[in-house]
C-alpha cells in the first residue's frame, strides 16, 4: 500500500509590501501550518509582477502556482489541498483554478479551498471578526472597510456583506470599494444621512498594500482619506490586512477543514 502524501498549497495574489507580508499573508500559512501539522505547507502567489519585484528588489523567491504544483509532483504528493486567501471566487481564484487543473490527472486528490467570502456562514463569520477587531467604535463613529473592486460579477460580494452587516445590527459600518462597487459616490451619500463623529477607514483586502497605502490611507490628492477630510469628516485610517485579524484566519482553518 502506498503512503498517502499530503499537502496544502496557500494560494495568495501577493504583495511587495515585506511588513505587511509577514503579519497577513506569513501569518495565515503559520497558523495553517500549525493546525495541520501532518500536511506539507506550499506557498504560491498569482501576481507575476510581485513575484518579479520581489525576487529583483529584495531577492526573494516566491513560487508562481505552476512552480509550486512542479514541486508537490516531484515530492510524489497525492492529497493536495488548493486553498487561496482571495476574497471572493473572483478573476484571481479563476486563474488559480485555471493552473491548478491539468495537474488533476497527475495527482490522486486536488481539491480546492473556499475563498473568503463564500457561503452565508462566511459572511456572518467575517462580520463577527470585524467587529471583534474594532470593538472600539463609539455610537457615532462610522467605520468604513474599502476593498478592491472588480469587473468580475464577484464584485457583488461587497454589497452582500454591507446587507449582512446591516442585518447584524451593525448600521455604523459601511463597505466600499476602490475600483467597484459600492463606490466612493454611494458611501458619501450614504455618509451624508448620518450624525458622524469620527469615520475609521480600514482596507478590506487581506494586506495593507499598493491600494491600503496610496489610494485609502494615504495623503495624496485623490485618496479616500483625502476625500473624507475635504468633506470636514474627522478621519483616522488603520493600516491594517484582514490577514492580521485572528476571527479571518480561523475562516480560512475552517475552509480546509470543510473539505478534508
Amino acid at each position: 500500500m502506498k503512503e498517502n502524501k499530503k499537502a496544502i498549497l496557500i494560494v495568495s495574489f501577493g504583495t511587495s509590501y515585506i511588513d505587511t507580508m509577514e503579519k497577513t499573508i506569513k501569518a495565515i500559512e503559520k497558523e495553517i501550518e500549525y493546525t495541520y501539522t501532518d500536511y506539507k505547507i506550499y506557498s504560491a502567489f498569482t501576481s507575476r509582477i510581485i513575484i518579479d519585484k520581489l525576487q529583483k528588489r529584495n531577492n526573494i523567491k516566491i513560487n508562481t502556482v505552476k512552480e509550486a504544483m512542479e514541486e508537490i509532483i516531484k515530492e510524489k504528493y497525492n492529497t493536495v489541498i488548493c486553498q487561496p486567501t482571495h476574497i471572493m471566487h473572483g478573476i484571481e481564484y479563476e486563474k488559480m483554478i485555471r493552473i491548478i487543473e491539468p495537474y488533476e490527472k497527475s495527482i490522486d486528490t486536488i481539491k480546492y479551498g473556499a475563498p473568503l467570502l463564500s457561503s452565508s456562514k462566511d459572511y456572518d463569520n467575517v462580520v463577527k471578526a470585524v467587529m471583534e477587531e474594532h470593538s472600539y467604535l463609539q455610537e457615532k463613529d462610522t467605520l468604513i472597510l474599502i476593498g478592491h473592486g472588480t469587473e468580475h460579477f464577484a464584485d457583488a460580494s461587497y454589497a452582500a456583506l454591507n446587507y449582512h452587516f446591516a442585518a447584524n445590527g451593525y448600521d455604523n459600518v459601511l463597505v466600499g470599494t476602490v475600483e467597484g462597487y459600492p463606490d466612493i459616490k454611494t458611501i458619501f451619500k450614504k455618509l451624508e444621512i448620518k450624525n458622524i463623529n469620527t469615520v475609521y477607514i480600514v482596507p478590506f483586502m487581506i494586506v495593507a498594500g499598493d491600494h491600503a497605502n496610496n489610494d485609502i490611507c494615504g495623503n495624496g490628492d485623490d485618496t479616500w482619506k483625502t476625500k473624507l477630510l475635504s468633506k470636514g469628516y474627522s478621519v483616522k485610517t488603520i493600516l491594517k490586512g484582514l490577514g492580521e485579524y485572528k476571527g479571518i484566519r480561523n475562516i480560512f482553518i475552517e475552509h480546509i477543514k470543510d473539505i478534508m
